[in-house]
């Protein structure tokens, strides 16, 4: 019964056998499967030798890699190294400006100019009398020298005719011989209540009697105050001046008068403060000092005809309070100096001076497009002087001042929203922007100053004096200075006789102030 359904349907017992190939057929699938087999070996050793060649060409590229990286790290190293040595020659150039801009710098730098302008004063009325010395008055001749013909001709031997009487003026010194005093000082005591009285003269500068009644007198310590610190001579030459002119003294002598001086003049030098305080325009100054060797401060300011010097440790804001005053409400024509901006009762014009130096030397070193922006700061900057002179003479108003001082600011302000991808002018940029607002005062305001020229020109002959002799040994002997080099300056800003003056300080009873011309009084 299986095998009739088996018979029945055969496809339930499997699926149906395939018929067997013929032999040939066999032959023909083996030798076409060896060929195939034989392409694939082919193959197979290309694909390899493919493959060697690129597993060397990645081993030459990982090399070029390593090489590259390589000389990468050592350009990122030497762009480093040149940054720092870029850096660092900036710094130098810069410090080497500073110096040769120091007042202290010796007069002569450079090669010398190959056609210089002729030496002395331009000709013409406007620069004064070309002439020559003028006779003194007849009254003012104190002798009078007859040098009478020969008795014959030089030459011949024959009588000589007087024909004229010519004159020859000489202005000589007087044979240097001191003027020894001797004040006889009456002292005597009060029959009723026995107090000793010892009574002055007027030209007498101490009541020192005894072993310290041998002094110098008020006009020798007057002088030897003023060429010490006002011609900046040190105290051995003092001596040695003196010495010329018949007074003895040692170079300790010398130091001590001084101080002397310097503490009759102390009232004098406190309403010289007094007088800063109240004048309408200070310029204010300072430099580097040395006392005892250390770092110290000299600062200047200069108010209506009068001058301060200050000898301080620092240079901030409480060194410049000290002679100005926190309350100080004028005007400062000043530098850049970060401290001077705390004195915000004040109104400020910074110095456009220093500025347009600063674009001289941003141009001297400009490269193509980094001279844009410094060109055009100080086309600002000369537009704003060009007005300061012609209203000067007279014709432009006030008004027109104004309006043209806020026309430069407006560009100013253009300028400084700009962008500069160099950092030297986006540092300018950025310190025009900080003293936008004290940039045009002396367009706004009359009688201010565009620089601070008068601080410089009082702390110059202080410079010149520190390059010779360094600066003040103790705290008491800068004292000494600032004191006496203030009274003197003054006196010179006033056309007053600096050594009639301290004479006159010296010979007081007691300390006072000077009859200067002080602001405020």
């Amino acid at each position: 019964m299986v095998s009739e359904r088996a018979h029945l349907e055969p496809g339930l017992c499997g699926p149906k056998p395939e018929p067997e190939p013929e032999p040939d057929g066999w032959r023909h699938r083996i030798a076409l499967l060896e060929d195939e087999n034989a392409a694939l070996q082919d193959r197979g050793l290309q694909l390899e030798g493919e493959q060697r060649r690129l597993e060397r060409e990645q081993r030459r590229l990982r090399e070029r890699i390593d090489d590259l990286e390589a000389e990468r790290d050592r350009l990122q190293a030497e762009s480093e190294r040149l940054e720092q040595a870029n850096a660092r020659l900036r710094d130098q150039v810069e410090a080497l400006r500073r110096a040769a801009k120091r007042q202290a710098a010796p007069f002569s730098r450079d090669d010398p100019t190959p056609h210089p302008k002729r030496a002395g004063r331009k000709v013409g009325a406007a620069h004064g009398r070309h002439e020559h010395r003028q006779p003194p008055a007849p009254e003012r001749v104190d002798r009078v020298v007859v040098v009478g013909l020969p008795g014959c001709c030089p030459g011949c031997g024959g009588e000589l005719a007087l024909e004229r009487v010519a004159a020859q003026h000489v202005e000589e010194l007087p044979e240097p011989r001191p003027l020894l005093i001797r004040y006889d000082v009456h002292i005597g005591r009060c029959r009723s209540c026995g107090r000793r009285v010892q009574p002055r003269h007027p030209e007498q500068t101490s009541d020192a009697l005894g072993a310290a009644g041998c002094q110098l007198g008020p006009r020798a310590v007057a002088v030897a105050s003023w060429l010490s610190k006002s011609l900046g001579i040190s105290a051995a030459k003092t001596a040695r001046l003196l010495g010329q002119l018949g007074v003895g003294i040692t170079a300790g002598g010398v130091v001590q008068a001084v101080a002397r001086a310097a503490r009759r003049a102390q009232p004098t030098y406190q309403t010289l403060i007094e007088g800063v305080r109240a004048s309408p325009q200070v310029a204010p100054d300072e430099t580097g000092w040395r006392v005892g060797g250390r770092r110290a401060w000299l600062w200047a300011f200069v108010g209506e005809q009068v001058t301060v010097y200050r000898i301080a440790h620092g240079r901030g804001y409480n060194d410049a309070e000290q002679v100005l005053g926190a309350g100080y409400a004028g005007v400062l024509e000043r530098d850049g100096w970060a401290p001077y901006r705390k004195f915000t009762s004040a109104t400020h014009q910074t110095c456009v001076a220093h500025l347009l130096r600063r674009c001289r030397e941003l141009l001297a070193d400009a490269d193509r497009g980094q001279a844009r922006t410094p060109h055009a700061v100080r086309r600002i900057l000369l537009r704003a002087l060009a007005l300061r002179d012609a209203s000067q003479a007279g014709t432009t108003d006030q008004a027109t001042l104004a309006a043209e001082a806020d026309r430069l600011a407006a560009q100013l302000d253009k300028l400084v929203a700009g962008r500069t991808r160099y950092p030297p002018n986006r540092r300018l940029l950025n310190h025009l922007a900080v003293e936008r607002a004290q940039l045009f005062t002396f367009l706004r305001l009359p009688g201010v100053q565009a620089t601070n020229w008068r601080a410089e020109q009082a702390i110059r002959p202080a410079v010149v004096t520190r390059k010779s002799w360094g600066g003040n040994r103790t705290w008491a002997g800068a004292e000494t200075w600032q004191v006496l080099a203030s009274v003197l300056r003054t006196a010179a800003q006033q056309a007053r006789d600096p050594v009639e003056l301290l004479t006159s300080l010296l010979q007081a009873p007691s300390p006072m102030a000077a009859d200067l011309a002080i602001p405020g009084r």
